[in-house]
């Protein structure tokens, strides 16, 4: 195991497979001569070259496509999606095209390409360069949707993301870049797809975080005065791993999802929905999704921090769960 900040994790994984498999590529904006906005293709233009690592215009439709021509045809390309917002002007690209060759060709054209996105507040990108976005990908039959929570997912979810053979979106919070843990690399370090990962057990509720959210319920776990708390990185969302949030809850009767989107329409309602559908007998408390209010992200440090859900709201919205056995109301209901 050595030391990796996760954007090295990311850099690392992607020269361990452009290395096993000769047909890997890597292709986007800044991603070559500048290593990547976020550093993380540094090195990979030296070692592979400018045939495999590809700087391109600002172009996303342009260079999306390509990368659905490319998979189509016998390659493997990793796209770099500079901030999440960038994917909207591809989104035809992504949805409608690589998700859907594989169907439309009685699957004679799989599209095994990987598309990279910079996602998530807290570093002051301001409303238009901050958000999740994991709904645009969601409701999309065909596609594969990770998310990385530190070095080791992200090296982990993207490896294998790059060896399935259907379209895989792996989005990175991009606060989490510079944390740096102990990484496993080679095939141990390989994380499957659809997999979520119990990080700690406990009995009173589940806390299930994903992405940039996993650190924040851990925190809140660690901190917590009088309930211990089952943690899940659900890792995965398309697949999500069911059988691992229900057998979680099925313990604890209670589960709470911290989200970092706004609360309208984010992933944690199809979770909650399947949950409280299959486990309504086994609930000691209703469902509780832990989110952001419905309004763009704040630009404004202390707006911004108070936008993202943080370790001790969740403790608070845990305890008040808890305590009463009742829906706890968000903070910008009752205050």
């Amino acid at each position: 195991m050595t030391k990796l900040r996760m954007r090295q994790a990311v850099a690392t994984a992607l020269a361990d497979e452009m290395r096993d498999d000769p047909t890997v590529v890597v292709l986007g904006e800044d991603v070559a001569e500048a290593g990547g906005v976020f550093k993380a293709t540094d090195g990979l233009l030296a070692e592979f070259g400018p045939k495999r690592v590809r700087d391109t215009p600002i172009s996303e439709m342009g260079f999306l496509g390509a990368a659905v021509g490319a998979a189509a045809t016998g390659l493997r390309p990793v796209v770099e999606i500079m901030f999440g917002e960038f994917l909207g002007v591809a989104l035809d690209q992504l949805v409608t095209e690589a998700a859907k060759f594989r169907y439309l060709s009685a699957g004679h054209y799989p599209v095994p390409m990987t598309v990279r996105v910079s996602v998530g507040a807290g570093v002051g990108f301001g409303a238009q360069h901050s958000q999740c976005l994991e709904t645009w990908c969601y409701a999309t039959p065909g596609l594969k949707l990770a998310v990385a929570s530190g070095p080791q997912t992200a090296y982990g979810l993207l490896r294998a993301a790059i060896r399935d053979d259907d379209p895989v979106v792996v989005l990175e919070p991009r606060r989490l870049y510079p944390e740096r843990t102990e990484v496993t690399t080679g095939e141990a370090g390989v994380i499957p797809l659809g997999v979520a990962d119990v990080r700690r057990t406990g009995e009173d509720v589940t806390l299930l975080g994903l992405g940039g959210t996993v650190p924040t319920v851990l925190d809140a776990a660690e901190g917590a005065d009088g309930w211990t708390a089952e943690v899940i990185d659900l890792r995965t969302l398309l697949p999500w791993d069911v059988e691992a949030v229900l057998d979680s809850v099925r313990r604890t009767r209670r589960l709470v999802i911290v989200e970092e989107g706004p609360f309208t329409g984010g992933w944690g309602t199809e979770v909650a929905s399947r949950v409280a559908a299959e486990l309504f007998g086994v609930l000691a408390a209703p469902v509780v999704r832990v989110t952001a209010p419905d309004v763009p992200v704040p630009y404004a440090k202390p707006l911004e921090e108070r936008y993202v859900p943080g370790a001790e709201y969740v403790r608070e919205q845990v305890g008040e769960l808890i305590s009463s056995g009742r829906l706890p109301k968000p903070w910008w209901e009752a205050r």
